[in-house]
């Protein structure tokens, strides 16, 4: 039984972080195997109960639903490539709750789960050792990315990239992206080298630069201690942008583009475990085809 918690705004409350596994190629590769596993279960089953005419009866042309299933076979072909690098090692698919009830929202948590797969590949790649093992996740991450760019842009007909450079999302911050999807995993699976986080939300998942927003989280009181400051977090690309969280509310950044993810961190460091006060959430800033990026 897991311990009641509370939503708390926040003010000034930080989790107690357990000590966790250093990382290992066996270990990354195993979350990037949980990570395809929950994947191919989301696009198998949206494709499952949603037909051709489910799809074009939501405004959707009859090949963006053979598009799909494209898709669920790359995912498919991820999870048994893993499972052969594993071997015994690899962990077992877990039980999911995914979060849509119509075509439509199926579709934006689609473009949700893409980007936030090809971003935590590239979080994984900065603690992987064994090249082979790199090279074969970045394989992986530029389909992913290319995926997340054609739902966002010819489905949803907004950007089809968010700027110059993609966003390496850490390990526990991708985890924590996730984790929400996933009911319950087989005790025999094995424990994964991340930090499970407090969830994060934020009162306006498409905000604008300027806009005060307020950031609340679910915390196990018993587990909880005080700290002198915290920040909001912004990872766009390979910019970390902080601000300051003052009565539970923060405010919105100028210069993001795309998809955005936002966490709380005790300091103003690289965005890593050792800092994480919640886990993550995305924030959408599309843009159209006259918006410019400063270099």
């Amino acid at each position: 039984m897991f311990p009641k918690t509370l939503l708390l705004a926040l003010v000034g409350a930080v989790t107690t972080v357990t000590a966790v596994p250093a990382f290992s190629d066996l270990g990354l590769m195993q979350f990037a195997l949980t990570l395809e596993h929950l994947e191919s279960s989301f696009f198998s089953g949206g494709l499952s109960k949603y037909s051709t005419s489910d799809f074009t009866n939501a405004g959707y042309p009859s090949w963006v639903r053979g598009r799909f299933q494209q898709i669920a076979d790359n995912e498919a072909a991820h999870v048994a490539f893993l499972q052969e690098e594993l071997g015994s090692n690899a962990p077992a698919a877990c039980t999911y709750d995914f979060p849509y009830h119509d075509v439509k929202s199926f579709i934006n948590l689609a473009q949700k789960i893409e980007s936030i797969s090809a971003g935590a590949y590239l979080g994984l790649a900065r603690h992987i050792n064994d090249t082979s093992v790199l090279n074969a996740g970045a394989s992986i991450a530029a389909t992913e990315a290319r995926q997340a760019g054609w739902i966002t842009s010819t489905v949803l007909k907004n950007q089809p990239w968010d700027g110059a450079f993609e966003t390496p999302i850490p390990p526990s911050a991708a985890w924590s992206l996730i984790r929400n999807y996933i009911s319950s995993c087989p005790d025999s699976n094995p424990d994964l080298p991340l930090v499970t986080l407090p969830s994060l939300k934020v009162s306006d998942t498409t905000p604008k630069p300027g806009q005060n927003v307020t950031l609340t989280v679910t915390l196990d009181k018993s587990k909880s201690k005080k700290t002198t400051a915290l920040y909001a977090a912004w990872l766009d690309g390979l910019n970390y942008m902080y601000t300051d969280i003052n009565n539970d509310k923060t405010t919105v950044p100028h210069g993001l583009s795309g998809t955005v993810y936002l966490g709380i961190v005790s300091s103003k460091d690289h965005p890593d475990r050792d800092n994480f006060v919640t886990g993550f959430t995305v924030v959408q800033f599309p843009f159209d085809s006259s918006a410019r990026h400063q270099v």
